[in-house]
Order: structure tokens, then C-alpha cells, then sequence
């Protein structure tokens, strides 16, 4: 008889113990009376519901979301469950939801679209793709640029023709071409089939301009032998052909080196690729007024301009790029320089 007692009161302890661990597992969802997850509470908050007065229809009684909606329905708190379920709930539910909805709804607005690439884009994969595998290398310097301000402020104030409209760019092509002058080698192409360089006599510059159309590369010619003034009018006059699409064969051929102007759009600092069959090619940046240390360490502003040059390492090299740069550099910081080469 002891050891039925026993025995009974070891069955009895482990159903105490079951009931225990039951409880201790509803205990931990069971905050406030009723089983719910948190964000079903959330949702009953947002109503403005007690919870613990929700009939719940879950498992073991649980309260689950549409609960929560029938209720506030049934109580007038909401007019359209189904409304409800597929917003207001899924933004209490944590958003998942509704992302997922709105992401559907999404894909059913936004659709791909297939486009030929035609005329100047059509050309630029073409010429782009046969410049990517040629061995580039950049040379980066930094200019001061504040005598070119000045210059250009005195231009504005003593211009008396409303037509033409003055920016940097006019200074930096003469001066370009002042210095490839002194350096012929950057002025060139190459011919790759006969090896072969041609060192070229006149300087058609191009200028890279972005177009509705696509990016082409119309060129200045014969800069050498151009005023400013002249620079400034048929830069104007390609720029608005550009525009137009109305740029002829003879605008967009012979060029000699180019420019590109990303200092216009916003940009401080690109890595082009050659225009081929140039050697060189140049990226202007925005000129930033910038604090600068003097030789005596005091700082003062500075209208500040990054260049990179970007060159064909089968025909100029490091040093040649270098001695070129800082011949174009002196000639921007010191314009008046340019008048030692007027005509």
C-alpha cells in the first residue's frame, strides 16, 4: 500500500509539473489576461480597444488580427474590415505587409522598356568599347584659377555684345593650345595598324557636350590661330547646333585632343576615356573656392579647378603628360602670359 501511495504521488507531481510548464509557456504571451502576439496589441491600441475583452478565435484562445478588426467593427470603430486589414492594420503590424502589397502593386505600374540606341549613342558604344582596351593613364593636378575669375568678371563688365555670352572655357582652349604648342606629342593620333604617329599641325579641339540626342564631340578648329573672341563665338555656335541635332560630318571630324567640361554639370573630378585615335584627353571640374596654406602658412581662399588628363600610354608617357600639364597650368594662372603669343 506504500509503495501504490508512492507511486500515486509521483504521477500526481509530474501532472502538477506539466500543468506548471503549460502555464509558464502561456505566461509568456499571456500579458494582460488574453495569449496575443505584440503587434496584434499594437493594432488593438491603435483602436483604441481593450484587449482583454476580445473574444479571441486562435489557437488556445488566442487574439488574433481579424479579432481585433471584427471588433472594432462590431463597436462601430471602423466601417470596412477589409479596408482596414490592408492598410491601417499593416502599418501596425510593422509595414511588412504592406511593403509586400505595395510592391506588388508596383510592378504592376512600372514596366520595361526596350531602346534602340541610335545616331551619337549608337556611336559612342562603338567608340567606347574600342577605347576600353587601350592603356590609359591619369594625370591629375590642381589649378588656381582666380586671375581666370578676374578675367572673366572683366570681360562681363566691359562686353558690349548681348549675343555673346563669356565662361571659362574660351581661356582654357587657347591656353590649351598655347601649350600644345610646346608639347606636339599630346597634340597627336595614332595609328595602330602601321604603328605609327602623326604629330598634327593644326589644334582642333574638341569640346564633349551633352545633347538630348547623346554625347558628341564637336571640335574647334585651328585654335591656334583664333582669337578669344573667335573661341568664345564658334563655341557658341556648335554648342547650339549640339542642341538641335543639326551638327554637319566637317563639325564633328578631325579633332586633335579633348575637352570635356563635367565642371559645367557639377562634378569635380572624372576619368575619361580617349577619344580615339587622340592620345589625350581632358576633364575640367567645377571650380570650388577652397582654403590654401601661403609659403608663410597662412590660409587664404582659393578658386580651385581639377584637371585630369588622360592619356594613351602607347604613345606619351608620365613624364611628357607632366611637363605638359604644368605648362598649361602656368598659362591659366597667369593669363597675361597669353599675350606673349598674340599675333
Amino acid at each position: 500500500m506504500a509503495v501504490e501511495d508512492f507511486q500515486a504521488s509521483i504521477e500526481t507531481n509530474k501532472d502538477l509539473e506539466s500543468v506548471k510548464s503549460v502555464d509558464s509557456q502561456q505566461n509568456k504571451h499571456n500579458i494582460g489576461g488574453v495569449l496575443s502576439t505584440p503587434a496584434v496589441r499594437v493594432l488593438a491600441k491603435q483602436y483604441g480597444i481593450d484587449i482583454n475583452g476580445v473574444l479571441g478565435t486562435g489557437k488556445d484562445g488566442r487574439v488574433v488580427k481579424d479579432d481585433i478588426l471584427k471588433y472594432a467593427a462590431e463597436k462601430g470603430i471602423i466601417e470596412d474590415t477589409s479596408a482596414s486589414s490592408s492598410s491601417d492594420s499593416e502599418h501596425a503590424l510593422g509595414g511588412h505587409e504592406s511593403y509586400a502589397h505595395a510592391s506588388a502593386g508596383g510592378r504592376q505600374n512600372y514596366k520595361d522598356k526596350t531602346v534602340s540606341l541610335r545616331g551619337f549613342q549608337r556611336k559612342m558604344v562603338q567608340s567606347m568599347s574600342i577605347a576600353a582596351r587601350v592603356p590609359h593613364f591619369h594625370y591629375v593636378e590642381d589649378i588656381n584659377c582666380d586671375a581666370l575669375v578676374e578675367l572673366k568678371e572683366s570681360f562681363k563688365c566691359n562686353n558690349s555684345d548681348p549675343n555673346v555670352k563669356y565662361t571659362f572655357l574660351p581661356v582654357l582652349i587657347k591656353s590649351l593650345s598655347v601649350a600644345l604648342g610646346k608639347f606636339p606629342w599630346v597634340n597627336s593620333c595614332f595609328n595602330e595598324d602601321s604603328l605609327e604617329v602623326v604629330l598634327k599641325g593644326s589644334h582642333n579641339i574638341g569640346v564633349a557636350m551633352a545633347t538630348p540626342y547623346g554625347l558628341v564631340v564637336p571640335n574647334i578648329k585651328n585654335v591656334q590661330s583664333l582669337s578669344i573672341m573667335e573661341i568664345t563665338k564658334e563655341l557658341s555656335r556648335l554648342q547650339q547646333l549640339a542642341s538641335e541635332n543639326k551638327l554637319t560630318p566637317g563639325d564633328i571630324s578631325g579633332g586633335t585632343i579633348t575637352l570635356s567640361n563635367i565642371g559645367a554639370i557639377g562634378g569635380k573630378y572624372g576619368s575619361p576615356l580617349l577619344n580615339l585615335p587622340e592620345v589625350s584627353i581632358i576633364v575640367i571640374g567645377r571650380i570650388q573656392k577652397v582654403p590654401q596654406f601661403s609659403d608663410d602658412g597662412n590660409i587664404y581662399p582659393a578658386s580651385i579647378m581639377t584637371v585630369n588628363i588622360g592619356a594613351d600610354h602607347r604613345v606619351l608617357d608620365g613624364a611628357t603628360v607632366a611637363r605638359f600639364c604644368s605648362e598649361w597650368k602656368k598659362l591659366i594662372e597667369n593669363p597675361e602670359l597669353l599675350m606673349l603669343h598674340l599675333r
